[in-house]
């Protein structure tokens, strides 16, 4: 199974819709509660859930989620009603559609759940159905919505963010050390669509830190990211750096970086990483090691590119 651990836990939901074509007849005696079997809709319903809880089981692949809220709707094919989802040779056809939604509080999404919730409703119904109708057919099982994680991205930007990145390392400005956070956060950073433009290595020293920040905010760079001088070394400056010179804390910011790393070592509460603004630029100090600057990358993007949007007066 594909590895989640990186993910972030969020809110996600999906709707999915099929339908089962039966006779004009069948729909009839539907209506008319006259089916050999009993009530339809609230055994299709049942077998619906079932089959939702029962995904992880039936796909290898697919990981097991909690499903918060699910339900599973019924109404017999209307070309007024459906126009939306079918074409003119669904609509003219009789038959019941299935729609479903559901949500969930996790690292993936609730998707396959969902189609398979609709998908087992419309199995249910065709056992129901066949002692009384011989042309029963299943199809147009497809999601119609999804929410949540990378489905959202679009949702905290508009256009691509410009980012710049700040390694402050004494070593690595001596080139005794190879620079990989930074490497590293620029791939991440590029990856969610961010447009990185500039890339410096300065020693861990206060003025030259702040020096080079303000040079991008007077730039108007949206998004500084330092990696590096976060700990509680001698020489672990950066933050007192960056402290200094900010107009507004995002606190929120570093609590959500710390706690997405602290449920991975406890070493993250180690963390004195700081975030806030200057004019129009929000700037993150980001761990030097590797681990911790993906870690801590992970918790923000790409919800922490919705700053922008506020610092320039749009609200949430």
């Amino acid at each position: 199974m594909r590895d989640i651990t990186h993910k972030q836990i969020t809110l996600r939901s999906a709707k999915a819709i099929a339908v089962i074509f039966c006779s004009p007849a069948t729909v009839q005696t539907i209506k008319n509660d006259k089916l050999p079997k009993g009530n339809l809709f609230d055994v299709a319903k049942a077998a619906g859930f079932i089959g939702a809880k029962q995904t992880p089981t039936l796909l290898p692949h697919c990981h097991p989620v909690t499903i918060d809220a699910m339900d599973i709707g019924f109404t017999f094919l209307d070309k007024a009603t459906h126009q939306q989802f079918f074409n003119d040779n669904i609509l003219n056809r009789s038959g019941i559609v299935i729609m479903g939604e559901a949500k969930s509080i996790g690292r993936t999404g609730i998707e396959m759940e969902m189609l398979t919730a609709v998908s087992v409703a419309a199995l249910e119904i065709y056992d129901m159905l066949k002692p009384i109708d011989t042309a029963l057919e299943i199809g147009h099982i497809k999601l119609l919505e999804k929410k949540g994680g990378k489905s959202d991205r679009k949702k905290y930007f508009s256009t691509p963010p410009t980012c710049a990145i700040l390694v402050c390392s004494d070593s690595t400005a001596e080139g005794k050390r190879q620079d990989t956070s930074g490497i590293l956060i620029k791939e991440m950073l590029q990856n969610v669509n961010a447009n990185v433009i500039d890339y410096q290595i300065v020693p861990d020293n206060k003025a030259q830190i702040q020096q080079q920040i303000q040079q991008w905010v007077a730039q108007d760079v949206h998004f500084i990211f330092t990696t590096g001088g976060t700990g509680l070394g001698p020489r672990d400056n950066t933050v007192t750096a960056v402290k200094e010179i900010l107009e507004r804390d995002a606190d929120g910011i570093t609590e959500a970086m710390r706690h997405h790393g602290q449920m991975r070592t406890p070493v993250a509460m180690m963390s004195r990483g700081v975030a806030g603004s200057i004019a129009n630029t929000l700037i993150v100090t980001l761990p030097g090691s590797s681990d911790g600057a993906r870690e801590s990358l992970e918790a923000i993007l790409p919800a922490v590119f919705h700053a922008r949007k506020m610092m320039k007066g749009g609200g949430h």
